[in-house]
């Protein structure tokens, strides 16, 4: 009936012939089709870019992005799933670059721009394959037949609809402004990019020594950046704060911060007078570098005197900074206020220019010789090292600079409040994100820098003609009307959109395109309309499909997609893109390093998936931890979850299958009878819809390690209780009705527990439901991922039912942990065992405690004491400093009291009282060092409100009886080592042992029985024989296949 199933957790092979079935029957699209005109559950997919490997961090993205639709699927939703390519910007540069042997915009240009962008266009596609096999490897179901593609024309289009949006709005400029830039890249970068570049780096600072101008005095200024040192034009101090003017031990005169003199100084110093940083404003110096000098003279601008702002602090460094305008935002705010003069002895290249006496070097290798040439003129007055943190490349990995450039720019600062207003409307998992790390930089909002000094991107759509006019397009059919030179197939990129001239409506004279291309964080910002080529098509699919309900990546896209997708959806629309955010954690390695493959703990996505399988890795990264802390990866980890959660189900399963086979049982022939079920059934279906509850309820409301841990828990009872308590139902002979009931019990929980988690584990649920649903019913749905979610039975719900199956349970660990304890194995039996709790269980539950403990009697008692005594001491830590006068007081009355009915106080109350001569004393537990003692021949555990006693004397009776059941035990395992099936009849031999040898022959009905044994043989052997010591007594035991 059922196909058979090993035991064996070799579910990789098993995970492709699932995939193949997907494949081959259309499954996705048929999930999409059948849920066409339902209400719609809208995901947008953040695009990768195909010209970079997977990693391992992608495997828990793909596996969160598949596991919510998914679900929602199966609660009805219409789950629009297309998947899409991000194709422009930096990294498909430097890759072609690199494959090209080329280095830098030099060589690019050199080598040609058309063919460098040809390149670029096929490098894209580069590991396209190794993404989708990939994607399918772990489950990801997306459209990816038709995908939406960043480079395409439509897609552009779109954008530069957008873009046109903002410029009418009036929030799209050009600025000359202090830009984050890549020196190497030859482009600036935006804020948010910038921000996932950040490296700890060791650096030497430098405290310059700058001589006033009619004074044997020198200003202390400091810097972390000393090569912008030649191109200094001012020193800033705080206009409100104290400064100093001292004599040195050695001499010197110097002005600096009062509050850092004795930190730079050391207190070798005397004060000569006192100043307010005003007072300092206007004050001369002489250049540090005469290389400025000339520029600044050309300019006409005053230069080289100290200024006031209040961005100055005195947290570190002496409380004046060098002011260079063309190196740092605040040094050019202040040089606007100042009217400085501008100087830039920084290249495009990042090479110190050849005004300077470092002509060519590099910014940051220039920084020692500028510290060896201050030295040798006595100019440097000290290089402290120091280290923090400096922001880097987020590509190349090249150090980043400010630097004074034109650039264009999104007012985002306008934007701000509705920015923060709409971000308010989402629920961020977790909210401390949305809210804390997120909303900070909403708060903190700067100006968008989106231009580009790149080849490969969106080319920003701004015409410029010489008379000053500027127009932005917003579509092909504007582009060409003002166009007389446009082709009819114009490829937005560059060069070719380069070559495209507009009439200038103001002077008629030709306007060319500005060299810019975008920030390619634009163009995946853009994806909720540009997918659909809005406003241009699909303008009803889009309004439909926006804003979506569900989007998910790492934590460090918070200023990366997350962003841009809300800045881009405020400037258009003025409303969050997106609902609900889940946001994961990065994936470390199993020291909680960053993986990389310098460091060689990188882990190969396609090696894990091989040796574990897609559903394994799906519920590590479901389990591990909640889903946006940072997940250590362990090999052992997936193992252990594959084992705990996966195997367990998945033997459970194979337990069904095995009876359902031997006894010809189609579920679809029988009805579950609730009413006629025994109070094990009504507990398993009472858990099973709580759990199912419990999943549906956490899913839908994000929280996935509390649904997986439903789920685990449900499994774990389901076998390691239920199953193993209704084991002997199963082996009965024919069909009672109590039979019926376990198979269809279980049977009902089984394909449930699929159910509940086919989102999660989709490969391993899928392989159930086709054997024991799609095999017995014609009717059932194709795939269990066509199924809807299960629905709770709330009137099979029994909390009390729960709750004293619970007792049980806990009984029976405390009675384990007990017989552990006492070193005494569980098939040995035990005459007896208390139980204190809150309220007896009935007969039922009793008899379940004492056969799963093998134990004769069960009884509850309001009084163990008998078995325990307790004796207390003071805790010195804590009641020293309370009561440290008092102590040997305390210590003689704790000696002298009855601890157990001490212990009770303790327990109903909290604390014990005592009073010695009017002074009151109050002992918590934390003030108690308790000692419990117990009485011989018995064991004793607590928890809380349950305790249970064990009695572990023994007579000769319940040794003999524990010998048997081990017997039978080690013949049970030699069955299995023989390969033999369940329902197989054996003979038993046995030879070198008489005590063994009598057990046998006393007890022979009762193993017989056990071991499904139709003869025992004594004094000799046959079959798969095996040496046993078995409590202390060596034996030889043999078994074999008999015909019957």
């Amino acid at each position: 009936m059922y196909d058979k199933v090993s035991t064996d957790l070799k579910f990789v092979e098993r995970e492709k012939e699932v995939e193949k079935f997907w494949e081959d029957e259309h499954i996705f699209e048929k999930s999409i089709k059948m849920r066409e005109g339902c209400k719609p559950y809208v995901f947008y997919d953040g695009p990768p870019t195909a010209n970079g490997k997977p990693h391992i961090g992608h495997v828990e993205t793909r596996v969160i992005k598949d596991m919510i639709p998914r679900y929602r699927a199966m609660k009805g939703y219409m789950v629009p799933r297309k998947a899409g390519w991000d194709t422009h910007g930096l990294p498909v540069e430097l890759e072609v670059e690199k494959k090209l042997g080329l280095d830098g915009k030099d060589q690019i240009e050199q080598y040609g721009l058309e063919p460098f962008i040809r390149e670029c266009k096929e490098s894209v596609w580069k590991y396209k394959g190794m993404w989708e096999d990939f994607s399918n490897t772990v489950g990801f179901w997306a459209d990816m037949d038709d995908p939406y593609v960043t480079y395409e024309n439509n897609f552009i289009e779109s954008e530069w609809w957008a873009l046109k949006q903002i410029w009418d709005k009036g929030l799209l400029y050009k600025g000359f402004k202090v830009v984050p830039y890549c020196p190497r890249c030859g482009t600036p970068l935006s804020s948010h990019e910038v921000a996932q570049g950040y490296k700890d780096v060791k650096e030497r600072s430098a405290i310059a020594r700058f001589k006033v101008k009619g004074e044997d005095a020198y200003i202390l200024a400091w810097t972390t950046t000393p090569w912008t040192l030649p191109s200094n034009l001012a020193l800033c101090v705080n206009p409100a704060e104290d400064y100093v003017k001292v004599r040195t031990g050695d001499g010197y005169t110097y002005y600096i911060a009062q509050a850092l003199a004795d930190t730079v100084l050391g207190g070798d110093y005397e004060v000569l007078e006192n100043y307010k940083g005003r007072d300092l404003e206007y004050k001369e110096y002489e250049p540090l570098y005469g290389c400025s000098v000339p520029l600044s003279e050309k300019q006409h601008k005053k230069a080289y005197y100290v200024v006031c702002d209040t961005y100055v602090t005195l947290t570190d460094g002496t409380g004046i900074v060098h002011i260079a305008p063309a190196f740092g935002e605040d040094d050019a705010n202040v040089g606007r206020r100042y009217d400085l003069p501008f100087v830039q002895l920084v290249d495009a290249k990042g090479d110190m220019t050849n005004e300077t006496p470092f002509a060519g070097t590099f910014v940051k290798d220039a920084d020692p010789l500028v510290l060896k040439d201050l030295e040798s003129r006595g100019l440097l007055f000290s290089a402290p090292a120091f280290e923090h943190s400096y922001p880097h490349c987020w590509r190349c990995g090249t150090p980043l600079i400010y630097y004074a450039r034109e650039s264009w720019f999104i007012k985002m600062t306008a934007v701000k409040e509705d920015l923060i207003r709409n971000n308010n409307t989402i629920n961020w998992v977790p909210d401390s994100i949305g809210k804390g790390r997120f909303g900070d930089w909403l708060e903190n909002i700067q100006d968008w820098g989106i231009s580009r000094n790149r080849y490969w991107g969106t080319p920003l759509n701004i015409w410029e003609c010489e008379c000053g006019y500027q127009h932005s397009i917003g579509s092909i059919e504007e582009l060409k009307g003002m166009s007389d030179n446009c082709p009819e197939d114009i490829e937005l990129h560059r060069p070719y959109i380069d070559n495209v001239n507009i009439k200038c409506p103001k002077c008629g004279r030709l306007m060319k395109r500005v060299p810019e291309v975008i920030d390619c964080w634009f163009d995946s910002g853009a994806m909720p309309f540009a997918q659909h080529h809005y406003p241009f098509e699909n303008k009803e699919l889009f309004e439909s499909q926006f804003p979506a309900q569900f989007i998910s990546e790492a934590v460090d896209q918070t200023r990366g997609w997350f962003y841009s997708l809300l800045a881009e959806s405020t400037l258009l629309f003025n409303k969050a893109p997106y609902e609900n955010v889940v946001v994961m954690g990065l994936v470390l390695d199993e020291n909680g390093q960053k993986m990389s493959k310098s460091k060689g703990n990188a882990v190969d996505p396609f090696d894990t998936l091989a040796a574990h399988g897609a559903d394994a890795i799906r519920w590590f990264f479901y389990t591990c931890c909640a889903s946006w802390l940072p997940k250590r990866y362990q090999d052992k980890a997936v193992t252990e979850g594959q084992r705990k959660f996966m195997g367990t189900l998945w033997n459970t399963y194979a337990f069904w299958v095995l009876y359902a086979n031997i006894d010809n049982f189609d579920a679809t022939k029988y009805t579950l009878e609730y009413d006629k079920l025994p109070v094990m059934d009504k507990w398993l279906l009472s858990k099973m819809n709580s759990m199912v509850k419990c999943v549906d309820d956490n899913l839908m409301n994000y929280q996935i390690p509390e649904a997986a841990r439903s789920l685990q828990e449900f499994v774990d009872d389901m076998s390691n209780w239920y199953v193993r308590r209704s084991r002997e139902r199963f082996w009965a002979k024919g069909m009672e009705q109590d039979k019926i009931n376990a198979y269809m019990t279980l049977y009902t929980a089984l394909v449930t527990a699929a159910k509940a988690a086919a989102p999660m584990i989709p490969f391993m649920t899928e392989q159930i439901y086709q054997n024991i649903v799609r095999k017995i019913d014609a009717d059932a749905l194709e795939s269990i991922h066509l199924c809807d979610f299960p629905e709770v039975k709330e009137e099979w719900i029994d909390t009390s039912l729960e709750q004293d199956m619970d007792e049980v349970l806990k009984a029976v660990v405390m009675g384990r942990a007990a017989r552990n304890a006492a070193n005494i194995k569980n098939r040995q039996p035990i005459a007896q065992m208390y139980i204190k709790a809150d309220h007896a269980l009935s007969e039922f539950y009793v008899k379940i405690i004492e056969d799963e403990l093998n134990v004769k009697k069960v009884a509850f008692s309001d009084d163990v004491r008998a078995f325990t005594s307790y004796s207390f001491k003071p805790q010195l830590k804590t009641v020293g400093p309370k009561y440290g006068k008092l102590l040997g007081q305390i210590r003689q009355a704790l000696a002298g009291i009855d601890g157990s009915a001490a212990m009770d106080t303790l327990n109903e109350s909290g604390a014990l009282t005592f009073d010695f001569g009017g002074q009151e004393v109050v002992l918590t537990r934390d003030d108690l060092l308790i000692d419990v003692s117990q009485k011989d021949g018995y064991v004793t555990e607590e928890d809380n409100y349950l305790t249970v006693v064990l009695d572990t004397n023994l007579t000769p009776e319940l040794v003999e009886e524990g010998f048997v059941r081990e017997i039978i035990s080690k013949i049970q395992t030699m069955r299995k080592e023989a390969g033999f099936e369940v329902m197989d009849h054996i003979a038993v031999y046995q030879d070198d042992n008489d005590r063994i040898a009598g057990l046998l022959k006393a007890n022979a009905d009762e193993i017989k029985a056990e071991v499904m044994a139709d003869t025992i043989f004594l004094g000799r052997m046959g079959g798969y024989a095996k040496e046993w010591s078995i409590n202390g007594e060596k034996v030889m035991l043999g078994v074999e296949k008999t015909m019957k």
